[in-house]
């Protein structure tokens, strides 16, 4: 029952970024630039969060020994995360939200690789295996080989360098200062998300920014984007563990394409669907463990 309630947590985080992109198109649209897009999400998240570390349930911190200064560190592991969603939807700017969240999704094989540098070892058999059914999902998810179909190379750039933040983003969340209470951890990270945002965009920011962003998007997008997401993983994911939580989470992909289709109406071929579907049962081979029971004596 504990790990139904977990798989249900960690689907309904990753489904709340599902729903991101989709209207950021929309607020696109409606002429906000990605700038004020993201300075008021994560602005709104962090100040939510704030609060609620302020005034909610105080939870003892044991500092392991050796460890120090983990809240500069949350700091920075956040910027990657603030990075992330700006490359993420400036991708969205150029090409179709079901093509986006493909090249996001790209942090599998990317975080294979980066595992790979930081630890010095080889990664075993299957996970290769995972990362080239992830690349050949990739190709036909984004139905690349359509010669009709026109992709914008920035677009392109933009993706590919999203899915470089995240893939940061993911390991480093992961691995930096883990003692800390999970609305603590996630305000530190949205506040250096929030950061390396404004740094971004700097000037531009400030010529170009129109408060109602913040009450027509912001708060929108803080809620599926950086409040709710961090908290139904922290809850959701000591319960289903990360090999299995991670299967569950590829939920994202097929939820924000679905959103795609019915409020953007962009139209997904049944080759882009057995793409995902390779990318899925990729996500799912690299997490899962098959043991071969010997025959009984």
């Amino acid at each position: 029952m504990e790990k139904l309630r977990g798989i249900l947590l960690v689907a309904l985080g990753a489904a709340s970024y599902g729903v991101l992109a989709t209207f950021v198109k929309v607020a696109h649209g409606e002429g906000y630039h990605t700038g004020e897009i993201t300075f008021s999400q994560f602005f709104i998240g962090f100040v939510v969060l704030l609060i609620m570390g302020l005034f909610g349930k105080k939870q003892k911190e044991a500092t392991p020994a050796g460890d120090k200064n983990p809240q500069l560190k949350m700091l920075l592991a956040g910027t990657s995360l603030g990075l992330t969603s700006t490359f993420y939807y400036l991708s969205v700017q150029y090409l179709p939200v079901s093509v986006c969240i493909i090249l996001l999704m790209q942090t599998v094989w990317m975080g294979i690789i980066l595992e790979w540098v930081l630890t010095r070892q080889a990664p075993e058999g299957r996970k290769i295996i995972a990362a080239l059914i992830v690349i050949a999902g990739t190709l036909l998810a984004t139905n690349i080989f359509d010669t009709r179909v026109a992709f914008n190379v920035r677009g392109l750039i933009f993706g590919l360098l999203s899915a470089m933040s995240y893939t940061v983003a993911m390991y480093s969340s992961n691995k930096v200062a883990l003692h800390l209470p999970g609305v603590k951890r996630s305000m530190y990270l949205v506040l250096g998300g929030l950061i390396a945002i404004a740094i971004f965009w700097n000037v531009e920011l400030i010529q170009h920014f129109n408060f109602s962003v913040i009450w027509k998007w912001g708060a929108f997008l803080a809620l599926f984007g950086t409040i709710l997401p961090p908290l139904l993983f922290t809850k959701g994911l000591p319960k289903t563990g990360i090999g299995l939580g991670s299967i569950v989470s590829s939920v994202e992909i097929p939820v924000s394409i679905l959103f795609a289709h019915f409020i953007l109406n962009e139209s997904v071929l049944p080759i882009q669907w057995a793409g995902v579907a390779l990318i899925i049962m990729a996500i799912a081979a690299m997490n899962l463990r098959f043991k071969i029971r010997a025959p009984d004596q």
